[in-house]
C-alpha cells in the first residue's frame, strides 16, 4: 500500500475526474490521498471531497504564495476551520517561499508561525512547504520547536543535503515528490539516499510534478508508483517493503487513519 502525502485533488484537472483518478489510484495500489488545501476557495472542496471519498483526507492551510489575501489570519481561524471535519487531519500547507515572492516575505512570516501556533495548540502535524527560504524557514522551526514541540512535514523537498540534516535532527519527516526522479535531480536523489528511510514519505503534488517517464503531463495520484519504484532502487529495498515503511511514516506523523 502507498499513501500519497500531498495532492491537490481540487484543482483541474483532477477536480472534473475525481471518480476516475481516485479509483485509478487504488487500482495502483496508492490507498489513501491527503488532499492539500492552499486557500479558503480550495478549502470548500476538500471538505466536499473528504466527504464523498472514504480513501481521501484532508488539511486546511494557507500557502505562502497567498498569504497577501491573508494577512491577518489568526491561530484561532485556522483551528476553527480544522474542526469542520474530522477527516481534516493536517494544518499547512504553510511556509516560506522566497523564490517568486509572490507575497511580502515577512507577511509570510508572519501568517506561517500563526499555523505553527495552531499545531502546538491541537497537536496536528504541519506541512511546510519551502522553497528559497532555508534558512528563515529552519530558525522559525528551530525557534518554536523550543517553545513547545510539534510534528513537521517538509513536503516536496529539493533542498540541500546540508538542509535536510538540519531538518532531521529537528525530528521533520521529509517527503519526495517526482522531481527527485527527474535526469538532472542527481544531487537530490544522492541527498534521498542519506535520509533514512524511516523518515521518507512520498507524494505527487499532483497536477504538478509529474515523475520520469510522465514528465510534462499532468500528474494524478496514480503515478506515485513511479516515485516509489525510483526511490526503493536508490535504497537498495524491496518495492513492497518500501512502500511498507513510507506508509507507516505516514500514520506515525499523521496518526492510524484505517
Amino acid at each position: 500500500m502507498i499513501i500519497d502525502s500531498h495532492c491537490h485533488l481540487d484543482y483541474e484537472p483532477i477536480f472534473s475526474n475525481l471518480n476516475q483518478v481516485v479509483k485509478k489510484a487504488f487500482d495502483n495500489n496508492v490507498k489513501y490521498l491527503l488532499s492539500i488545501c492552499t486557500t479558503d476557495e480550495s478549502y470548500k472542496k476538500i471538505l466536499t471531497i473528504v466527504k464523498k471519498f472514504e480513501n481521501v483526507y484532508g488539511t486546511y492551510g494557507i500557502h505562502p504564495h497567498e498569504t497577501k489575501f491573508y494577512e491577518n489570519i489568526k491561530c484561532e481561524t485556522i483551528i476553527k476551520k480544522i474542526k469542520l471535519s474530522k477527516k481534516i487531519i493536517g494544518i499547512g500547507e504553510t511556509g516560506l517561499d522566497f523564490f517568486y515572492e509572490n507575497s511580502d516575505t515577512e507577511v509570510q512570516k508572519k501568517v506561517f508561525l500563526e499555523h505553527i501556533k495552531a499545531a502546538q495548540t491541537i497537536n496536528l502535524p504541519i506541512i511546510v512547504h519551502t522553497r528559497s527560504a532555508e534558512k528563515d524557514t529552519y530558525d522559525l522551526l528551530k525557534n518554536e520547536k523550543k517553545n513547545k514541540d510539534f510534528k513537521i512535514l517538509v513536503h516536496c523537498f529539493t533542498g540541500s543535503k546540508d538542509f535536510s540534516n538540519k531538518l532531521l535532527d529537528l525530528g521533520c519527516y521529509i517527503s519526495a515528490s517526482g522531481i527527485v526522479t527527474f535526469k538532472k535531480s542527481n544531487e537530490l536523489a544522492d541527498t534521498f539516499k542519506s535520509i533514512p528511510i524511516d523518515r521518507i514519505l512520498v507524494e505527487t503534488d499532483s497536477p504538478y510534478l509529474s515523475p520520469e517517464p510522465l514528465r510534462g503531463k499532468s500528474n494524478e495520484p496514480s503515478n506515485l508508483k513511479h516515485t516509489v519504484k525510483f526511490l526503493s532502487k536508490l535504497k537498495n529495498i524491496d518495492q513492497n517493503l518500501f512502500s511498507d515503511i513510507t506508509t507507516k511514516n505516514f500514520f506515525k506523523v499523521f496518526g492510524d487513519i484505517n
